[in-house]
Formats: C-alpha cells, sequence, structure tokens
C-alpha cells in the first residue's frame, strides 16, 4: 500500500510526484489504434485490422469509407507479430503463419516462429491511404498461400456507426481489372436528405466514394464475396509485393494521394510539416540527443526486474534466486540463474551465492535416463506446474542441458572476484568440481577430450547446449544436426570455468588441483583452435558433428569462445569482424544465425533473433580485448533496442530484421518472455563492459578503464559493493573523447586502479599490469 503524505497543489493530501519505481502507463481508448493525417483517420483495433468495432474504420472527413479491413491467410488471421505507428501519421506490422504444406517431424514446425510466412504491413495516410503489402518465405520449402483482404464500405456517421443508421443512400461497388496483376475497386455514395429546422429548409446532397487502385502486385487479384484474394507462390526465401492505394472522393472531387512505396517521395503535406517542425521552438535538458536516459531507465528497471522474479520459497542462508522469465518460466532455471546473476553482479552478490547454493542442493547425485541425470550434473529446469509435479513429464527436475555444470565454476569465481570471502567459496568448491568431472565423464561421449551432448530421455531434449531449441544447430546447407554432437561455446565454457576455478583453488592453498585444471584447460585451448578453426572464414566453427567434422554455419556461438578468452590471440580481430558483419549485426544486435542461412528465419527461436543477454557477453568481449568502437557500436545498438519497449525493458529476444527504411523496427518473438532474467542482467553487462569495471576483492582492488561513447558522456554508479568496501564512482568523456573516473565517496579498504584489460589489443605498452611482468622476464 502506498501511504498518502504531503500536499499537493490544491491543498490535499497526496504525492507531488509518483514514486519512481512505478511502471504506471495509462492510454486513452486502449483497444484503438490511431493512424493520422488532415481530416483521415485509421482506427484499428491493436492488432492492425478492422473487424465488427463501431469505431473502426477509415475515416475520411469525418465519414466511414472502409468499415472492414482485415488481411487473412489462407482463410484464417495471420499471428500478430508487433506492430507499431513510426509518426502519427505511418505505421507498420508484422505477421506470421505457418506454411500449410510444412511436416511436423517433432521439431516445432507447425509453430509460425519456427517455419515462418510473414506478412508485413507499411501503411502512410495522408489524404487517403497507401499500404505496402509484403510476404517473405522465410522457410526452406516452396510454398504456395491464398492472400485475403476482406474489405467492406458503409459511410456510416460517426454517430450512426454501430447503431441505427438515419442517412439511407445509394451505395455503389464496381470491381475493375486493369491488366494481369493490376485492378480497381471503387465504392460510390450518393445521398440526399430533405431538412426542414425552425425555419430553415432544403435538400441537402452528399456525393462520397472511395477507389483502392491495385499495383506491382505479384499475381493476379480477384475480388468475391467482399474478398480481395491472391494466389501467392513463393520458392524458399522468395518474396511477394503489391502497393494498395485508397484514394477517397469527397463531392465529386477526387483528392490527390501523392505518395509512393515505402513512404518515398515527398509530398506537400510532408514538406509543410517539415517545414514547421524545423522553425517551431525546440527544447534540450542535459543530456539531450544521447541515450544517457534511456540507459539509466533501462538499468533501473532491470534492477526492479530482478526484484521482481525472485524466487522467494528458495531463499537460502546465501542470497537468494531469480526465477527465469514471465509467464513461460516462473521455475528455477539452472543457467538461466547462474548467467543473469552473474551478469548482475553490479548489484550486489546476493543472487550468486543464493543460485550457487541452490544449484549445488539440487545436483544431481545418480543416474536417472528418464530425467537425462547423472551424478555432478547441474539441474536443467525445475517447474512446479501440474504435469510436472504429476510426472507426466521430467520438468519437475529435469538435468538435461550443459550449461550449468559448464558454467558453474565460472559464477563461483565470480563471487570470489567481489567478495574475496573465502569462508564463503568454500562450500561452493566441490560442487564446481563435481560439474567439471560431470563434463570429463558423461560430458565427453567418446572420451576425445571435446564435449558432446545427447538425450537419454524419450522425453528429453535433443538439442542440450545454449541454443537448446529443437532445430537450432544447423549445418551450412541447412540441414539438421543430429546428436551427439558439441558446440563451439560448450568447450569455451568448459576452458574458461577450469582456467578460473584453478585461479580461485590456488587461493585457497589447493595448488596441485589448481595446476592440474590450468593445464588441461591450456590443452583444451590448443586443441580447439585446431579443430573449431575455420581459415577460409576467418571464423570458428559452430560445433563438430558426430563424425567430428566441422558445423560450418555462421552463427552467433562463437562469440561466447571470444568472451572465455579461447580463441587463439591472432584470430580475435578476425572473429569480432565477422561477428559484426551485415549478414550477423543487423543493426539492433548480433543473430544467432547468419541472415545469408539457408536456415535463416528472423523469428526462429534460435535461427535468426537476436538475444540480449549474449549480445552483452559478446559487448564484454570486445571491452577484453580493446576494440572499444565494435563495443560501442554494439552497446548502442541494443540501448537503442531497449529505448522501443515499454519501461525500456528488453525481451527475452526479437526478431532478427535488418534495420533500414523498410523495417524502422524489429519483429517479436511472439512467445519470447518479458521480463526475462537474463535479459533484465544484461543492460548491467553493457554498462560494465563500457567502464571497464573488474573487481578483485582478494587485493582489495577495483580495477577501472572507462571507454565512454558519445551517446553516454557521463554515468554515476552509487554504492557499489566490493568485498566490505561500498563505493560511489563517476564516470565520463572528455571533450578530446577520452573517458575518466573520480571517486565521489569510498568506505572501506579498496584500492581503485586504473588498468586496462590484460589482453588488450590497442592498449599502448606499459599500460598493462601483463606489460610489467612480461618485461622482467627472461628473453624480454
Amino acid at each position: 500500500m502506498i501511504e498518502p503524505h504531503g500536499n499537493g497543489r490544491n491543498g490535499q493530501a497526496g504525492m507531488e510526484h509518483p514514486p519512481s519505481n512505478w511502471q504506471v502507463r495509462l492510454r486513452p481508448r486502449d483497444t484503438t489504434v490511431y493512424v493520422s493525417q488532415g481530416r483521415t483517420v485509421l482506427a484499428t483495433s491493436t492488432d492492425g485490422f478492422v473487424f465488427e468495432h463501431p469505431e473502426h474504420g477509415l475515416w475520411v472527413y469525418q465519414s466511414r469509407m472502409l468499415s472492414r479491413y482485415r488481411w487473412l491467410i489462407n482463410g484464417q488471421p495471420p499471428r500478430r507479430a508487433g506492430n507499431s505507428n513510426m509518426q502519427q501519421h505511418t505505421w507498420m506490422g508484422y505477421y506470421i503463419a505457418s506454411p500449410p504444406d510444412i511436416k511436423d517431424t517433432g521439431l516445432d514446425e507447425k509453430d509460425p516462429a519456427q517455419q515462418t510466412l510473414e506478412l508485413r504491413l507499411t501503411r502512410y495516410v495522408g489524404a487517403g491511404m497507401h499500404e505496402d503489402v509484403d510476404v517473405t518465405n522465410f522457410t526452406q520449402i516452396h510454398t504456395s498461400v491464398r492472400l485475403e483482404l476482406e474489405v467492406e464500405s458503409d459511410f456510416a456517421d460517426p454517430n450512426e456507426a454501430g447503431g441505427q443508421r438515419k442517412q439511407k443512400g445509394r451505395l455503389k461497388r464496381r470491381w475493375k481489372q486493369m491488366g494481369k496483376n493490376q485492378a480497381e475497386l471503387e465504392y460510390d455514395y450518393r445521398v440526399q436528405h430533405a431538412y426542414r429546422h425552425q425555419g430553415d429548409k432544403g435538400v441537402a446532397h452528399m456525393h462520397r466514394g472511395l477507389k483502392l487502385t491495385i499495383a506491382k502486385a505479384g499475381s493476379r487479384p480477384q475480388f468475391r464475396r467482399q474478398r480481395i484474394a491472391f494466389m501467392v507462390d513463393l520458392p524458399p526465401h522468395g518474396t511477394w509485393h503489391a502497393c494498395l492505394d485508397w484514394v477517397p472522393q469527397i463531392e465529386g472531387e477526387w483528392m490527390k494521394l501523392d505518395h509512393s512505396c515505402y513512404f518515398s517521395g515527398a509530398n506537400q503535406w510532408d514538406r509543410k510539416r517539415g517545414e514547421f517542425l524545423h522553425n517551431a521552438a525546440s527544447f534540450t535538458s542535459l543530456g539531450s540527443g544521447t541515450l544517457a536516459s534511456v540507459v539509466v531507465g533501462a538499468l533501473e528497471q532491470s534492477k526492479r526486474d530482478l526484484a521482481a522474479l525472485r524466487l522467494y520459497d528458495l531463499d537460502n542462508a546465501r542470497g537468494w534466486v531469480p526465477a527465469g522469465g514471465l509467464p513461460d518460466y516462473v521455475a528455477l532455471f539452472g543457467r538461466d540463474s547462474l548467467a543473469a546473476s552473474w551478469e548482475a553482479e553490479l548489484l550486489g552478490q546476493e543472487m550468486s551465492g543464493g543460485t550457487l547454493l541452490e544449484l549445488a542442493r539440487t545436483q544431481a547425485t545418480k543416474v536417472d535416463d528418464w530425467r537425462d541425470e547423472q551424478p555432478g550434473r547441474i539441474v536443467h529446469e525445475v517447474h512446479t506446474d501440474p504435469l510436472a509435479t504429476l510426472n507426466f513429464n521430467p520438468h519437475g527436475c529435469y538435468y538435461g542441458g550443459v550449461t550449468g555444470a559448464m558454467y558453474y565454476p565460472v559464477v563461483v569465481a565470480g563471487l570470489w572476484h567481489w567478495t574475496g570471502n573465502k569462508e564463503l567459496i568454500r562450500p561452493l568448491i566441490e560442487p564446481a568440481l563435481k560439474g567439471l568431472e560431470w563434463a570429463d565423464t558423461y560430458g565427453d561421449l567418446d572420451d576425445d577430450g571435446f564435449y558432446e551432448y545427447q538425450t537419454r530421455s524419450q522425453q528429453g531434449e535433443k538439442n542440450q547446449g545454449w541454443k537448446d531449441s529443437g532445430d537450432a544447430i544447423v549445418y551450412e546447407d541447412g540441414s539438421q544436426v543430429h546428436t551427439p554432437l558439441g558446440t563451439c561455446e560448450m568447450q569455451s565454457f568448459t576452458y574458461v570455468s577450469k582456467l578460473h576455478l584453478s585461479e580461485v583453488l590456488w587461493w585457497l592453498d589447493q595448488k596441485e588441483l589448481a595446476a592440474r585444471l590450468f593445464e588441461e584447460a591450456s590443452e583444451l585451448k590448443k586443441r580447439f583452435n585446431e579443430a573449431f578453426w575455420m581459415e577460409d572464414e576467418g571464423y570458428i566453427a559452430m560445433g563438430l558433428d558426430s563424425q567430428k567434422r566441422q558445423i560450418k554455419s555462421i552463427a552467433s556461438d562463437p562469440g561466447h569462445a571470444l568472451a572465455s578468452g579461447i580463441v587463439d590471440i591472432a584470430n580475435v580481430e578476425r572473429v569480432a569482424a565477422r561477428l559484426m558483419a551485415a549478414d550477423m549485426f543487423n543493426g539492433w544486435g548480433i543473430r544467432t544465425l547468419s541472415a545469408d542461412h539457408p536456415a535463416y528465419n528472423p523469428y526462429a527461436y534460435h535461427r535468426g533473433t537476436v538475444w540480449p543477454v549474449e549480445n552483452a557477453v559478446f559487448a564484454l568481449a570486445f571491452a577484453r580485448y580493446g576494440l572499444h568502437e565494435l563495443m560501442f557500436k554494439l552497446c548502442e545498438a541494443q540501448f537503442e533496442a531497449a529505448s522501443l519497449f515499454d519501461y525500456f525493458r528488453l525481451p527475452e529476444c526479437f526478431a532478427g530484421h535488418q534495420r533500414e527504411p523498410q523495417h524502422p523496427f524489429p519483429g517479436l518473438y511472439p512467445k519470447a518472455n518479458w521480463p526475462q532474467a537474463w535479459s533484465a542482467s544484461a543492460t548491467l553487462l553493457h554498462v560494465q563492459a563500457m567502464i571497464g569495471l573488474y573487481p578483485y576483492a582478494p587485493l582489495h582492488a577495483l580495477l577501472l578503464d572507462p571507454h565512454l561513447p558519445p551517446w553516454l558522456p557521463e554515468i554515476t554508479l552509487h554504492n557499489l559493493r566490493v568485498a566490505e568496501a561500498v563505493i560511489s564512482l563517476r564516470f565520463y568523456r572528455r571533450a578530446d573523447g577520452s573517458s575518466d573516473y573520480e571517486v565521489l565517496d569510498k568506505r572501506g579498504h579498496l584500492h581503485v586502479v586504473r588498468q586496462p584489460s590484460p589482453w588488450s589489443l590497442t592498449a599502448g605498452f606499459g599500460e598493462r599490469v601483463r606489460d610489467a611482468v612480461e618485461s622482467v622476464l627472461p628473453g624480454k
């Protein structure tokens, strides 16, 4: 409950300002979307269509010229996948459907997000309305669909719509085929009314109409029973287009719709609006023209979202555990909780401590094939829904994911770096070692020193790496890779876990075991670069199949290898550049799969979407190697994406459309969780990368190397906790482009040191601690 306090402007008890953590968003007439300019208003439902609503329609001079307007694919409304106004007079919407002839092999082919036909509608409202209609086949099969537009007109008055009609005129409709793929549909409405009111009398006349011109259509339009139909034939990745111009007639005079496809071509209305906006007074404040307010808003929302996802029943002596996300993942997810708590340690270490302790408690102790359980494995998911609780499926306690065991030691080491607390860390060493033992035994299916997965459960997940959807792992020709297989990030996670855990063990005086893990990590790195490097692509293979052949698909997985440090230093810049090439980086982030790949689908869960959680890791990788321009570009794209969403809250993932005039915003993955724990934590890691913050609590040290971009000239962190110290810092960008920091407040023992990453490829000699060490080594 919020208690009122103080006096408002009228002397009444109440709040002067709403609390900063409110999520209040009010929208009048929230069932209607308006696209308007001048006397033309398109009012639709939130799905972008006009269908059985008295207020909806295309209104021109306050006459409803279109009373129904709805697109159908094979007789059914497609699924909405994101729509929005760009300006008050422009709008775009994404819709998806499954091909009618797709075969279901158990890989969710009937899910329109996995095998996608996309309908994209782009609207410009001026004197009338222009609509671009685009259909794209994002599948690997040839298919045909029937695309239909339901359309009706009634020329109703706003006070008549949905009620009793007063004006009763004559409405004529005419369909005319203009050519092979062109046609016109014309509505003509004439009415007269003999009136007598208090001495005023006479006969009033009204003549209005609406003409649709279909041009540039990819197939022949046909009209029957209020529907315009097109048979659309699409090869794999094929496209289809049509232009629709709706031109009104007012009192016998046709309006001029001076507009062409995709917002191209300036007209008189655009010119006049532009002149006014240019000459009108403008407003700025501190931070105007930058993304600073978005960054701070996203960070604060991330903090609140993580707090809201807390699973209070799993609170323990070390902290707490976040759920995966809303609405589908309100449960313990091993790898999600690990990743989110590690990325969010900037906020505090309670999530890491609580998650590590809970996952140790639920760590596997036996072999149970139905649950994909083997000793040492970290639980993948613990659901509490009725079907899981009643064991209709194994998800009440399911272990079918490899990432948890392979990543757990990284989070242990991260907690050590932030706290330097040996008593906190000691109980977590055994679970970390058991997880690595599982990886070296059950996770290495053929004893070749690389890690693979294959489910043993009849109800198990086929793919068990980071990309765990059934169709995620594909060969370069688009065909599915069968298990067993091993992805490049599996090797990378295990490498960095052994490397980081060896350091922690050294501090705990287990130096022999520390040395062994260090050597195992070094050997894995050597073999990894020999087996996974693709010289012709300048990139890392997605994985190795059961025959140890490279899976040569260009995908995001190597970004995790880059962040882990397993990539040979000589190849780092080539891998980073390939990640940011146009087929991977779409202007909002890095896609999960190259847009040039035969299996690419911008909506598919792991075959074309953009995931904030891994993009934050890639930004950190760029920071690690001093590739600051790439880091700026990626972080900017992600925060600009955040600015598109309510509360600056990034979803689990979003569609991978290229950022361009025809795609001014990305589509949505229809089942994305929002909020999602590891998307909330991702914003924090982006900022940590830019300020170059690395805690090393064992030495009471905080290492900083800020590199702020022009769009974030300043940011302040308050109450940052490292070991027993608490510090507040201001980071800022100078006029010459360099960045620095100042300590605003410090309580407790903590050394603050400016220090570039030891692996930086751009730091000058002598800036890094490594330079000082290497300068005194023999042979230097």
